[in-house]
């Protein structure tokens, strides 16, 4: 099954809109994770089971393993934990990679074969030879930043080319000479609701990714009036702090999935 597959049958059988942002802080952890060399994994696994009913994708932040000794090995087992117990969730590695052709084929290797992502977020700014090796993965999801939640999006991300945004060039190239496949998605941050809405214009039905909820400020019903399809579908809107952090208690993981549900539960309200 294909991601883009993947990820309409979730959207349609779960009726959710939520994704997962797996972004683990030891420091933010419980206590009983204090001394456990396995505690990335073992948390984010524990978050993940408990919220699988509610999203319709996990997006593990790579950075957040890979800076601790052991982390990539964890995140590894994670995702693989990940598609035996929730094979129906699809698994998003956000890396935002992009490099010349001959690297980017090995990052394309670690996300799609070493780490088993369905998907992966890629930079699109050397080009589309830098993502031809991504691209090549046809089963899998390429997601493409356009238009990110941080302030600093617009320094570069608005300046105008032939009288539009930069961001709207990257929109239409991806949406009419990149995804040839099908397998393609961009990221637009919540905190944009205008932007969004023009991009949802330009690229059809494609799906976007849209961190920035929640602690960012992106606002809910904003982002899935300007940003649904015509079937109501069409988005993958992320939380992690606010799933993930909901309780440092023993009740950690039933917080995260009443947190899980409630977004869950929002974001439909609007659908």
């Amino acid at each position: 099954m294909t991601f883009a597959h993947k990820l309409r049958t979730r959207w349609q059988q779960a009726n959710t809109l939520l994704c997962v942002g797996l972004d683990p802080d030891p420091a933010k952890f419980p206590d009983r994770f204090v001394d456990d060399d396995d505690a990335l994994f073992a948390f984010c696994r524990d978050i993940a089971d408990a919220t699988a009913e509610y999203a319709c994708a996990f997006k593990p932040q790579i950075a957040y393993f890979a800076a601790h000794n052991d982390g990539e090995a964890q995140l590894q087992r994670l995702i693989a934990h990940i598609n035996a117990e929730h094979p129906d969730v699809p698994v998003i590695l956000d890396a935002k990679r992009g490099d010349i052709g001959s690297t980017a084929q090995q990052y394309a290797c670690e996300a799609f074969e070493r780490f088993g992502a369905d998907a992966v977020t890629l930079n699109p700014y050397m080009g589309k030879d830098s993502a031809d090796p991504f691209l090549a993965y046809n089963d899998r999801g390429c997601v493409f930043l356009c238009h990110t939640s941080n302030p600093g999006a617009r320094d570069f991300q608005e300046l105008l080319i032939d009288g539009a945004p930069l961001y709207q060039h990257v929109a239409r190239s991806i949406a009419q000479d990149w995804n040839g496949d099908g397998n393609c998605a961009l990221v637009v941050g919540a905190t944009f609701p205008e932007e969004l809405k023009i991009i949802r214009g330009i690229v059809g039905n494609m799906p976007l990714l849209i961190p920035g909820v929640g602690a960012q400020g992106g606002d809910v019903e904003a982002v899935v009036k300007n940003g649904q399809t015509t079937d109501s579908t069409g988005l993958m809107i992320n939380s992690s702090r606010g799933i993930l952090y909901a309780s440092r208690g023993a009740d950690y993981a039933e917080a995260a999935a009443t947190a899980a549900r409630e977004l869950r539960d929002e974001i439909n309200r609007y659908r």
